[in-house]
């Protein structure tokens, strides 16, 4: 695991006993830190290592405590925790401050950093492989894989390569990427900020953290990426002459990316490109990572073909603007679609409702989507999923396709979009 001397004989609380919770526990205690450890699940709670304090950090006194350590699904925006950290003086934090503060007992290496509202897990994993098909020493973490902290630290010149949502942002002081992406920005997370342009704001402290002399590439072709990229030229000077990268680049060789289809993975690949050349890769190494990069699960992911028939698991597309680009890459769509909305409209995906056949709407939006949708195709409300896939189904004809792209979260019906994803494939396998 990833440690710090600086954690020895100082005082911590950890809030958020998940994967990343434990692994910062676990870390913490290895290097000789205190812990208090707290999670609102029994459950969580007798998963932590015995030599952590059981005590919900909102009832006790925090003086004296280096800091606080959250989960980023915690809403410091009504979340308690915030004020009373606050009162003490004491920072709230979570496990990627850890990790930049880990650093300078690392071995030489360099971070990227690549946060943006959607592609940021694919992009993140395609410069991990890119990396790797490079034999360059390489990890994944943040938002996608393992904890950071939990995996072995990489030899001298290896690359972290982090997937950072706008949370994990709002919780880091000091990560000084030496790549920083921004792929897009787009109205999500609203119930945890003031306003959409706090949110911005969020993403923007990626790069505001940065030295002099690191490198910071921002998609030109999203408007209000370019916007921040306007603000950080002008309120920040050393941001002039910052790169930026456009999915049109690329769109003459998407052709020999199987997994890199459709404009927005030209978007992914343009910005991969443009990080894996700023660490100092050759054009051959990566063009065979990204012909080479298989994808990942629930992101446009092919699960079957049956009678000329392709079934697709897009299940982490859980707003409109991250369904919009499977709509546009398939011809002859049966669109399954619905869960807890983000928002009450659809209007990102409306430029493709022309490729859709005919929409099966599931989960607590349902009714709400199929009445938005109704003026522009057929719409079958089927309320679970179970019922839609079994209905597209027996509508497709050949060269259909029934897409799982459902422009909302799962948390309705499911634990969360992996869930979600994993049942249609299920689902699809199932079928005679």
């Amino acid at each position: 695991m990833i440690l710090s001397r600086a954690w020895a004989g100082k005082r911590y609380a950890v809030l958020g006993l998940a994967r990343s919770g434990r692994a910062t526990v676990d870390a913490l205690l290895a290097a000789g830190a205190a812990v208090v450890a707290w999670d609102g699940s029994a459950d969580a709670r007798q998963t932590v290592d015995p030599r952590a304090e059981i005590a919900d950090p909102t009832t006790i006194d925090l003086a004296g405590f280096a800091a606080v350590v959250v989960s980023p699904g915690i809403p410091l925006n009504r979340h308690p925790i915030a004020g009373h950290a606050a009162a003490a003086g004491v920072p709230v934090i979570g496990d990627i401050e850890l990790f930049a503060e880990a650093r300078a007992e690392l071995p030489p290496h360099k971070v990227v950093g690549i946060t943006g509202t959607n592609g940021k897990s694919t992009t993140t994993a395609l410069v991990h492989h890119i990396l790797k098909t490079a034999d360059v020493p390489t990890l994944m973490g943040g938002n996608i894989g393992l904890p950071i902290l939990a995996q072995q630290p990489l030899p001298a010149g290896g690359v972290y390569v982090l997937e950072l949502s706008s949370y994990q942002i709002d919780l880091t002081r000091t990560l000084d990427c030496d790549v920083a992406v921004l792929l897009n920005v787009t109205p999500d997370h609203l119930d945890r900020y003031k306003s959409f342009e706090a949110y911005s704001a969020s993403k923007a402290r990626l790069f505001l953290m940065q030295s002099d002399g690191r490198t910071g590439l921002i998609a030109e072709d999203d408007t209000e990426a370019d916007e921040i990229l306007s603000r950080l030229e002008h309120e920040h000077q050393r941001w002039r002459g910052i790169e930026s990268f456009h999915h049109a680049t690329v769109a003459d060789r998407q052709a020999d990316w199987p997994a890199l289809q459709g404009p927005h993975n030209g978007q992914n690949a343009a910005a991969a490109i443009e990080a894996c050349e700023a660490l100092g890769l050759d054009e051959d190494a990566v063009e065979a990572g990204l012909r080479s990069f298989p994808g990942l699960p629930h992101r446009m992911e092919r699960v079957a073909e049956r009678g000329g028939v392709i079934f697709v698991n897009d299940s982490k597309a859980t707003n409109a603007e991250a369904a919009a680009p499977a709509l546009a890459s398939f011809p002859s769509i049966r669109w399954i679609l619905g869960g807890r909305a983000k928002a009450a409209d659809l209007d990102a995906c409306a430029p493709h409702f022309a490729h859709v056949r005919h929409a099966y709407t599931i989960g607590e939006a349902g009714e709400t989507f199929a009445e938005l949708l109704r003026p522009h195709m057929a719409v079958t409300a089927c309320a679970t999923l179970d019922k839609a896939v079994a209905r597209a189904a027996a509508d497709a004809a050949a060269g259909d396709t029934v897409l799982l792209s459902p422009a909302a979260a799962s948390f309705d019906q499911f634990t969360d979009f992996e869930a979600r994803g994993r049942a249609f494939a299920d689902l699809v396998r199932a079928m005679a």
